[in-house]
């Protein structure tokens, strides 16, 4: 879910490098509801995905982490951590679908994570913006 994944700027607060080729499950338990409808964090998250600039320790963390994260298809990424990590995809697209694509123009310009993630993402029912 490399760059791909952008409007994962709450999978920012779910996942955190840990030691090894793994991720840490400390975030799995973090309400992402709470997280999605608090405007200024998830401004706060975009910003940082969008410029690398005003970042908190766990939002740069997750910034350097994820293009790791999506090359392996989140492999090391718990259940808990993909199920979070779909759902805040989905709450982006219908919520913020131009910073989405915005965030999506800077990571991942090919636009080879659509067809990497594309039968994950239809068995989710999640459709994706049209690239600009």
């Amino acid at each position: 879910m490399n760059k791909f994944v952008i409007s994962l700027f709450v999978f920012v607060v779910v996942v955190r490098a840990s030691r090894g080729d793994s991720f840490d499950d400390d975030f799995d338990n973090i309400d992402i509801d709470e997280i999605l409808e608090n405007k200024r964090l998830v401004d706060n998250y975009i910003h940082c995905f969008k410029t690398g600039q005003k970042c908190t320790p766990e939002g740069q963390k997750f910034r350097d982490l994820l293009p790791k994260a999506l090359k392996s298809k989140c492999n090391d990424c718990t259940e808990e951590q993909k199920e979070k990590v779909y759902k805040s995809l989905e709450w982006a697209i219908q919520n913020r679908p131009d910073d989405f694509l915005e965030i999506e123009a800077i990571h991942d310009p090919d636009h080879h994570f659509r067809a990497d993630f594309a039968s994950e993402l239809a068995d989710r029912h999640i459709v994706l913006p049209p690239p600009k």
